[in-house]
């Protein structure tokens, strides 16, 4: 068990091993093996991004059957589990269209832009005993610094598409974007206010040592999940595609597979989101019998079914709504949450 349990970061101390023979046969100087970790570190991250975005495609589609009764997915692969594959070379295959009046170059760019902040967000994200890429005494600002950035490769595909529909789609991920970054933010205060630090590493050994936050902070974790539907643009706030009012919304203009990176970028942002819940809230990595990074998969799964099954259950809210309620409901609900969490740990301090 211990072995399975440290497996990723036995691979990444044979990589270290090989890279400084390599270096010291070569006469390399030995920055180039930390060059070289960084290097296996970040394909790590880009293969857990694809492989995650791949399995919730599908999972999705499989689960949205099971809630509605109807059977999904189930003519690709065994029982339909290879549907994703099917569908991504069917969108590679297709023509890749760009219009005559977009501004091309970003146009070309955005697509691949909205990878980076999700991937940016996992490298500081504890999967493991060990097994953080950038273990930082700031995780916790650093990846609401990152995962702010998602908004931005949305923003630009709106504006250079050179449609009146995509830069109402884009405006308003934007709009949304920064209103629910508040009450989001807010709600992971209230849990670095408890446990004392900013570092996720730190954040899972309190819980270890005491209790999950989600028995001291069940408020805090129902605001954070509604923030983070809104953050990642799920229904019932997918207002930026909008298909009744805006066509495609912000992905009008888009087609084949630089429409598919954006819909994979939307389930690696989720994967972000869970996966931070799951770090804050449920624990992280620990758990009995099971190696801690099965745990960590273990648990992100689950909030990403309850992302799923919100979906498929409740319609598209109002824009309008979708303010008031973020402004007026949950800002004003967090700030109280804050100020009595804040009087509880100094009374206990």
């Amino acid at each position: 068990m211990e072995f399975i349990n440290n497996i990723f970061v036995n691979i990444a101390g044979l990589c270290r091993a090989v890279f400084t023979w390599l270096a010291d046969l070569l006469h390399l100087p030995d920055i180039m093996v930390d060059i070289a970790m960084v290097a296996v570190y970040w394909l790590a991250i880009v293969i857990v991004c694809v492989l995650c975005a791949l399995f919730y495609v599908v999972w999705e589609r499989k689960l949205a059957g099971y809630i509605q009764r109807r059977p999904g997915p189930n003519r690709l692969g065994p029982n339909g589990w290879l549907q994703t594959i099917g569908d991504a070379i069917k969108l590679v295959m297709k023509e890749d269209i760009v219009p005559a009046g977009a501004d091309k170059p970003i146009h070309l760019l955005a697509a691949l832009l909205a990878f980076v902040p999700p991937m940016l967000a996992l490298a500081a994200m504890p999967f493991g005993e060990g097994m953080t890429a950038l273990d930082l005494d700031l995780g916790v600002v650093y990846i609401m610094a990152v995962t702010t950035l998602a908004s931005l490769p949305v923003l630009c595909a709106g504006y250079a598409s050179n449609n009146k529909y995509a830069m109402m789609g884009a405006l308003r991920v934007v709009n949304q974007a920064i209103s629910y970054e508040v009450p989001q933010a807010l709600a992971i205060l209230n849990i670095v206010l408890v446990a004392g630090t900013f570092n996720l590493n730190g954040i899972i050994d309190f819980q270890t040592e005491h209790v999950w936050l989600i028995i001291l902070q069940p408020v805090a974790f129902v605001v954070y999940l509604i923030s983070a539907l809104a953050e990642c643009n799920r229904a019932p706030f997918d207002l930026p595609e909008g298909e009744s009012e805006l066509t495609a919304g912000v992905f009008t203009e888009y087609s084949g597979m630089r429409y598919a990176l954006f819909y994979l970028a939307e389930y690696c942002n989720m994967f972000v989101a869970a996966g931070l819940a799951t770090t804050l809230f449920l624990g992280g990595f620990t758990g009995p019998f099971l190696p801690g990074w099965v745990w960590f998969l273990l648990k992100t799964f689950v909030i990403m079914s309850l992302f799923i099954w919100v979906r498929w259950t409740l319609p598209r809210i109002r824009a309008d709504y979708v303010l008031r309620f973020c402004w007026k409901v949950l800002v004003p609900l967090m700030l109280a949450n804050l100020l009595v969490t804040g009087v509880v740990v100094y009374i206990l301090a």
